[in-house]
């Protein structure tokens, strides 16, 4: 804030373009009155157009314009290499959001180009070779003798990581945990292991209440339309595990009629996907289907009702899923749907983690049964569009 030179001090890094221009906007909402600039970097605008808000060419050299950067990976990248004056050698905060993904996806390297960057040196024979910072090494007398500009690394994630081996990827140095726990856990809890990767129980929001409904495989489309239709939420949103299952569900949705649907995956280009996200806060979509891609830090206010139309195959998967409601101690409700045999796998796991108990949601036929000739209309109209569908691919 106190800052009298713009450098880049803090920068965000997030797995996809619709979270980092998320966070983005926080950003700009808190430093609206004051003297600092937020960059935004995610491949939507040209490299050259997104030039210009990081650094401007003057007589002697580059200017930064700058203090805080909101970055994708790959993008983030692409500018370390090809924007002249991009400087990352006053880096004071590192944020790394969804950071078990990021881990993830480390294949990237961006993390080491990153570093480099930061901790760049151009040898003892710069006058400023004393002040510059150097990666940490063990202490010493002499170390301690050096002044040097600390690189906070912040890793944030509704299921982090504990794996050492994982965690050994992102160069911590002397790391702290800080994790929103449970106000009465006894002394018992404190060593849970889960699997091994989370370390521990997860927490889940005070508000949100945990169903599951044991259905079959033909009837999941149905128990999907009574719910939303039933609760007359205003914003649903319905999971599945498959780009291929969002799209048929959404199809089969649309050709009911009765909700206004839409689907949100990887079919979609950003700016896409972003006018489908904003219809859908504005509650012009009651039902969002989507793949994982909006379960993880999409803030979507006044989200009801979630359904994991596929039951997620991994706790942490789950975590995130109904993390999209509930949000800042509001209340809301998650529906999965089981077939037989996945009851018992699914809902150890979930007692295993510490979640609150799941009630059991049945979905007596007959209530299902007036539905039933509009829902199989629904069923022939769609194979129907999935024909047409494929003709045009082949053509």
């Amino acid at each position: 804030m106190h800052r009298v030179v713009c450098q880049v001090r803090a920068l965000v890094v997030l797995p996809t373009k619709e979270l980092a221009q998320q966070v983005s906007k926080v950003f700009n909402v808190y430093t609206d009155a004051t003297p600092l600039r937020v960059a935004l970097i995610t491949g939507q605008k040209s490299l050259a157009k997104e030039q210009e808000s990081l650094v401007q060419k003057t007589t002697d050299g580059y200017r930064c314009l700058a203090d805080i950067v909101v970055a994708t990976p790959g993008r983030l990248v692409d500018h370390i290499d090809q924007t002249p004056g991009f400087n990352l050698q006053q880096l004071r905060f590192l944020v790394v959001d969804e950071a078990d993904r990021m881990i993830d996806s480390m294949h990237q390297s961006w993390l080491p180009r990153v570093v480099a960057a930061a901790f760049h040196s151009e040898g003892p024979a710069d006058p400023c070779a004393l002040l510059q910072r150097r990666q940490p090494q063990a202490m010493t007398a002499a170390s301690t003798c050096r002044p040097q500009m600390p690189l906070q690394k912040l890793l944030f994630s509704a299921t982090l990581t504990q794996n050492p081996e994982k965690l050994q990827r992102l160069g911590l140095y002397q790391p702290r945990l800080f994790s929103t726990g449970l106000t009465h856990r006894g002394p018992q809890d404190r060593d849970v292991e889960t699997d091994g990767d989370s370390g521990g129980k997860y927490t889940f929001p005070m508000g949100l209440t945990h169903h599951y409904v044991p259905c079959s495989l033909s009837s999941k489309p149905l128990a999907v339309l009574h719910l939303v239709l039933r609760t007359s939420v205003s914003r649903a949103l319905c999971f599945t595990n498959s780009r291929e299952h969002s799209h048929r569900l959404f199809l089969l949705a649309q050709a009911f009629g009765g909700v206004n649907v839409a689907e949100f995956s990887s079919r979609y280009g950003p700016g896409q996907r972003r006018k489908i996200l904003k219809h859908f806060e504005q509650g012009k979509i009651q039902l969002l289907i989507s793949t994982d891609a909006t379960a993880r830090g999409i803030d979507v206010q006044g989200v009801e009702l979630v359904i994991n139309y596929d039951a997620p195959q991994y706790l942490r998967t789950y975590v995130h899923r109904v993390g999209r409601t509930a949000r800042a101690g509001r209340t809301g409700q998650a529906f999965t749907l089981l077939l037989k045999v996945q009851e018992r796998r699914f809902l150890r796991m979930l007692a295993e983690a510490g979640a609150p108990e799941l009630s059991r949601h049945e979905i007596p036929s007959e209530l299902l049964q007036p539905m039933v000739p509009q829902y199989e209309e629904a069923l022939s109209q769609l194979e129907k569009t999935i024909k047409e569908e494929q003709k045009q691919k082949v053509a």
